[in-house]
């Protein structure tokens, strides 16, 4: 599919992929570091960035840091946090929002990784979102910053920027992360989603983009123009 660039010519696949490699080349060098060095949610392993995960759900980052120290230390594995009682799991986690549901994936995801522990931490898309209350978004994050492997989370901010950045005209989270894995190599997908996260929290904001400061303006075809009219969650997470 061919986009219209900021010229108001056609921009081809090829093309696009190029730019998008250019994109992604001046966000490492803005915010350097790896996924795992990029993430927001502090963690140790692969069980617990997949729990810090599903509590980010329509809370914030921080938020979440301050719950998990007191959760992590009261139940260190899958195999403690799937014998909980779930009234202390909610009393925990109650400051996130929606503690209730997030209990419930919780000590759902967590009994069902205690099942199968001999065989290690799940690595697949089809398992990992086989899992209570995983998703797509929370197995590419887990996939990307805690295990190394190919994922890129989208979340609000990773879809705005991208249809701002024309590298997508999708609306769905599943269709946009298509577009964008087409368009770099494997290894950018978990950073450059963290990239763009904090790009879109600190300048391409979605009420007011700060274009005049923008690193990326000019390869852009929304430079210059107005944000979005709904407001962003400021400091929302990758779920």
């Amino acid at each position: 599919m061919n986009f219209v660039t900021m010229s108001g010519v056609l921009e081809s696949r090829a093309a696009r992929s190029e730019r998008a490699r250019e994109i992604a080349r001046l966000l490492a060098a803005e915010y350097p570091g790896t996924a795992r060095e990029l993430c927001a949610l502090r963690h140790d392993g692969p069980f617990q960035l997949l729990v810090a995960t599903i509590l980010s759900a329509q809370c914030t980052d921080e938020r979440v840091n301050m719950v998990t120290p007191a959760l992590f230390a009261r139940y260190p594995d899958a195999a403690a946090l799937a014998e909980a009682d779930p009234g202390e799991v909610e009393e925990l986690v109650k400051s996130t929002g929606f503690f209730r549901s997030k209990t419930s994936h919780l000590l759902g995801a967590s009994a069902a990784l205690a099942e199968h522990r001999a065989g290690g931490f799940p690595t697949e898309m089809a398992d990992l979102t086989a899992l209570p209350g995983v998703g797509r978004k929370t197995a590419n994050v887990v996939r990307s910053v805690a295990l190394g492997l190919p994922g890129l989370p989208v979340d609000t901010h990773v879809a705005r920027l991208s249809r701002r950045l024309g590298l997508t005209r999708e609306t769905d989270p599943v269709k946009i992360e298509s577009d964008l894995c087409a368009l770099l190599p494997e290894e950018d997908w978990g950073a450059l989603s963290l990239r763009l996260i904090l790009h879109g929290r600190l300048v391409c904001v979605a009420r007011r983009p700060r274009c005049e400061e923008c690193l990326l303006a000019g390869l852009c075809p929304s430079a210059g123009t107005s944000g979005d009219k709904r407001t962003s969650r400021a400091g929302g997470s990758t779920r």
